[in-house]
């Protein structure tokens, strides 16, 4: 269960120099901040931002962004961020339904959802991450070679976001339903913390690579 009220946590994050605030929040604003013309690739959900500051330690030329709606959570990759400090990594604390209005059309080269939130109720099925109506958000934002990334351990929800692809007009380029024992998949995985937990237990992780028809 994640941690979402730790006192003082939205001060920090206002002060925070590692997290993107108004006014440069908005389009045409976000990838001038690294002042450079590297890919985007952002993370939605990032957590407490493993996968994300590791990915960037890797990949100095690529440019990351994790996006993340709890505060007490984004708290503790600020912390990290601190001790690290890598110039090609920012946060944003955001609901992910707001992404269109904070990136522009063809701006992210690559988007990675990990271990997202599965909503298991049918009527919160709208606010499932690989959902048909998230796949429209991501749509406009990515680029057309652009490619979203996605990994769970809940089978559930991958069967359901396999089944959303063909009605959102994207297909699958890669899939797996136990990456662990994919050598092909699995060479140069970042693991998340929660994919350590899960897979730890023997849980098989799901994982697919998608991109537009």
């Amino acid at each position: 269960m994640r941690l979402r009220n730790i006192s003082g946590s939205r001060e920090i994050i206002a002060a925070s120099e590692y997290v993107i605030h108004e006014p440069e929040l908005k389009k045409g604003t976000i990838k001038k901040l690294f002042g450079n013309n590297n890919p985007l690739y952002i993370e939605i959900g990032m957590g407490k931002g493993k996968f994300i500051m590791e990915s960037a330690k890797l990949h100095p030329d690529i440019n990351y962004i994790g996006i993340e709606k709890y505060s007490s959570v984004l708290l503790r990759a600020i912390q990290k961020m601190e001790e690290r400090e890598l110039p090609n990594v920012k946060f944003i604390r955001m609901d992910a339904e707001d992404i269109t209005e904070i990136f522009e059309d063809g701006e992210v080269d690559k988007i990675y959802l990990n271990f997202s939130d599965p909503w298991p109720k049918d009527r919160h099925a709208k606010r499932r991450l690989p959902s048909r109506e998230f796949l429209k958000r991501y749509d406009r934002i990515l680029n057309k070679e652009g490619k979203l990334e996605f990994k769970t351990d809940n089978r559930e929800l991958f069967d359901f976001a396999l089944e959303e692809l063909e009605p959102a007009g994207w297909e699958a380029e890669t899939v797996t339903f136990d990456l662990h024992h994919d050598p092909t998949l699995m060479e140069g995985n970042i693991m998340t913390e929660y994919e350590e937990k899960f897979s730890a237990k023997g849980n098989p992780i799901c994982k697919y690579i998608i991109n537009r028809q």
